[in-house]
């Protein structure tokens, strides 16, 4: 039975010339292009004259864990019509490069997701030629198109938990994915960075999903003069959560300082690691987690009372169809939290319009914890990118290779 070379290799536009397995460690394919003509590029007449042959070594894809070689011909070809001389084009490789782009791609691939020396070593390839393709598929993703953006989501990432190491991340909210990602959160870095983005991709944008931060809530008002502007509900939620916490701690602080003993230990015992049985979604708690609710629900009542508020205004944005039915549950609810969470009140008073914009469109930055997640493990893996651009690039190629 034939071998069939020409659908292994998979390239339609070449023809095989010769085919050689060497000790079965290597296999050399020896190609050209089918077709025995070329298009001038200076004057676009066809010719069929080949100046001379230029034979190359280049790598392509693995086959069977075997290293495949191309011996490929790039010919020359002279125009008849104005007397140059030019090389023909082959779809599959660059000009001077020494590897497919297919090869490159996956490259790549394997880069994401361990280091370019391993890759380099793995591949019978150099660490500069690994580096090479890495470079190629970034000029790609430089020019991200922006054309179609309309929903942008603005925060912040802390690589580094409780160093104050923040990035800035922007994100297209329609596709779920980051489109720059900006060395600090410092406002000057990141008008910088939009206004490269031009006026007309600016005044495209309509909606803007930022945190409770008011330098955020300026420069978009400052630049997208044609964006709403919503805070995301998921920092919203964390105010809440927040002062829920507050208030376990002030709880558990009170209950030390109880002079009955037997008291103070039945207290404590309900309180202690009860923090994420209060905080989490109640239906979304393990049974341990629930019993250890229901404990410190019966040690303090006012815990059980803030508890039920917070679950009512999670179930005002996850449950609530109707704009207007959202707004009378949540000012029903800011009336009943009055006294229960004066600090978050006071935030969703100042932040209305924005919090209540949630309700049009229901946009969240929902999707830039996903994000945050994966650049941390970026970060971890991140053998050759030691500098901040190298780390923005690699970030950038896993969603937009």
């Amino acid at each position: 039975m034939k071998f069939p070379v020409e659908q292994i290799l998979n390239l339609p536009d070449m023809k095989v010339l010769d085919f050689q397995e060497l000790e079965g460690e290597e296999i050399i394919i020896t190609i050209e292009k089918s077709v025995n003509y070329s298009t001038c590029p200076w004057c676009g007449q066809i010719t069929h004259s080949i100046h001379q042959n230029h034979w190359r070594i280049i790598h392509d894809l693995p086959w069977n864990k075997k290293t495949v070689l191309l011996k490929i011909n790039r010919r020359q070809f002279k125009c008849h019509k104005c007397k140059k001389v030019f090389s023909e084009q082959l779809d599959c490789v660059d000009q001077s490069k020494r590897y497919t782009k297919r090869l490159a791609t996956d490259i790549v691939q394997q880069v994401l997701n361990s280091n370019i020396h391993s890759v380099a070593k793995r591949n019978s390839l150099s660490d500069e030629e690994v580096e090479s393709m890495l470079k190629k598929q970034v000029a790609q993703i430089l020019n991200i198109n922006l054309s179609q953006i309309k929903k942008l989501g603005i925060d912040e990432i802390a690589l580094v938990k409780g160093q104050g190491n923040y990035l800035a991340v922007l994100v297209d909210l329609d596709t779920h994915k980051p489109i720059e990602i900006v060395q600090s959160r410092r406002i000057e870095d990141i008008r910088e960075v939009l206004v490269n983005w031009g006026v007309e991709v600016l005044n495209q944008i309509e909606e803007v999903s930022i945190d409770l931060w008011s330098p955020y809530k300026n420069l978009v008002e400052e630049l997208m003069p044609n964006a709403n502007i919503t805070a995301d509900r998921f920092h919203v939620m964390k105010q809440v959560n927040d002062e829920l916490d507050t208030m376990r701690k002030a709880e558990k602080k009170a209950a030390m300082s109880l002079d009955n003993k037997s008291e103070r230990e039945r207290i404590l015992e309900a309180l202690n690691k009860s923090k994420y049985a209060l905080i989490k979604n109640q239906d979304s708690l393990n049974e341990k987690q629930r019993k250890k609710l229901k404990s410190v629900q019966e040690v303090s009542p006012k815990l059980a009372k803030m508890h039920a508020l917070k679950e009512e205004f999670r179930d005002i944005f996850e449950t609530t169809k109707s704009w207007g039915d959202s707004i009378i549950k949540l000012l029903d609810w800011m009336y009943d939290a009055l006294l229960y969470f004066p600090k978050s009140l006071g935030t969703i008073v100042r932040w209305f319009g924005e919090i209540v914009g949630y309700f049009d469109g229901r946009t969240t930055s929902g999707a830039v914890e996903g994000i945050n997640n994966k650049l941390k493990l970026i970060k971890r893996l991140g053998y050759g990118f030691r500098n901040f651009n190298n780390f923005r690039l690699r970030s950038l190629l896993n969603w937009h290779l």
